[in-house]
């Protein structure tokens, strides 16, 4: 089984390839996938009345009959079990800081979560709201107005005071 520490679910998709390669008669053997999972008979059992679980069989199956057992296929599973490690690296106290940064940042950045830096942004990157209201028919008609962002903090005498956030 996976050791992360959250689990919406008994199985891992690791398991779930492992078995649809066993299947495919390709891959370990039953007996191997349960020792290596730490699973027995019994747990199989109500893993396979699980739809989700069968339905992830299938679609690994399918992918192996279709493109066979392709050097991305491979990865991804391999990458499945490193992010396990990945985050036993980031709770352990003794790995440094940095170390721990560049493993968040890779992990945000393979769930595809970075945030799109575009040209079109406006703002350089330095974040806020882009808003265009297109009054005319036309777009020549189109206006652009920019406005910088006001901060307004609370003075030592109660009152609020209005600062230009540059």
């Amino acid at each position: 089984m996976d050791s992360l520490p959250l689990h919406l679910t008994r199985w891992s998709d690791r398991l779930a390839f492992d078995v649809a390669l066993c299947l495919e008669g390709s891959g370990e053997t039953l007996d191997e996938i349960k020792d290596r999972h730490k699973i027995d008979a019994n747990e199989l059992l109500v893993f396979n009345r699980d739809k989700v679980f069968l339905k992830r069989v299938e679609t690994y199956r399918e992918e192996v009959r279709e493109k066979g057992l392709t050097f991305r296929l491979k990865a991804r599973a391999q990458a499945e079990e490193l992010l396990t490690t990945s985050y036993m690296l980031i709770h352990d106290p003794s790995v440094s800081p940095a170390v721990k940064a560049d493993l968040i940042k890779s992990t945000v950045k393979w769930a595809g979560l970075e945030p799109k830096n575009t040209d079109n942004d406006g703002a350089g990157g330095a974040g806020g709201v882009k808003i265009m209201i297109n009054l005319g028919s036309a777009p020549l008609d189109m206006q652009v107005v920019d406005a910088t962002a006001r901060v307004i903090e609370a003075s030592d005498n109660g009152y609020a005071e209005d600062h230009d956030d540059d």
